[in-house]
């Protein structure tokens, strides 16, 4: 890594104390970042959504009567409310998406880091474009990442995941749906 290659950015450009850069196979954590940069803002958005009040019609597993209006608010107790066997469908599709054998391609050592979508998706034509483009995904996944490790950690201390502080009045804002 050097200056001007994606992902480093300023102000620290190529941060290494550790000097890991020499030791380790770095194109595998630049897949590793962008992966879990890109679920992180998936999950953030999963925060905000169900935060608002924002849940599917329906039922969520008929067997068990559950309706995704019945799923809490909150980061644990929202994904704690899915039976055993919605935990199994996630992890199946997520392994099919590792492996390939779903909807897109897996990272392979010749695609750039983060091209899953195969040979007809085409990210950019302009350089200058997708260089701008992958270093803002590489920055809103790093924010991401930091920002679901906050809601987290906040109820964990036991205060609301957006709003900590009491949002409004002390409480927090009304859903939106």
């Amino acid at each position: 890594f050097s200056e001007g290659d994606l992902g480093v950015l300023p102000p620290l450009g190529v941060y290494d104390p550790l000097g890991l850069i020499e030791t380790r196979n770095m194109a595998r954590y630049e897949v590793m970042e962008i992966k879990h940069g890109r679920a992180a803002m998936l999950g953030f958005l999963h925060v905000i959504l169900i935060h608002a009040g924002a849940r599917f019609p329906g039922y969520l597993s008929t067997s068990a009567g559950i309706k995704f209006s019945d799923v809490p608010s909150g980061c644990f107790a929202s994904l704690e409310a899915l039976p055993t066997a919605g935990w199994l469908q996630i992890m199946l599709t997520t392994c099919m998406m590792e492996t390939g054998y779903f909807l897109w391609e897996a990272q392979t050592v010749d695609a750039a880091p983060g091209d899953i979508g195969g040979d007809s998706w085409v990210r950019y034509d302009d350089p200058e474009t997708k260089s701008f483009k992958l270093n803002v995904e590489r920055q809103n996944g790093r924010a991401a990442m930091l920002g679901i490790t906050g809601c987290l950690i906040h109820e964990l201390l036991g205060v609301d995941a957006l709003y900590p502080t009491g949002g409004l009045g002390g409480d927090a804002p009304p859903t939106i749906f």
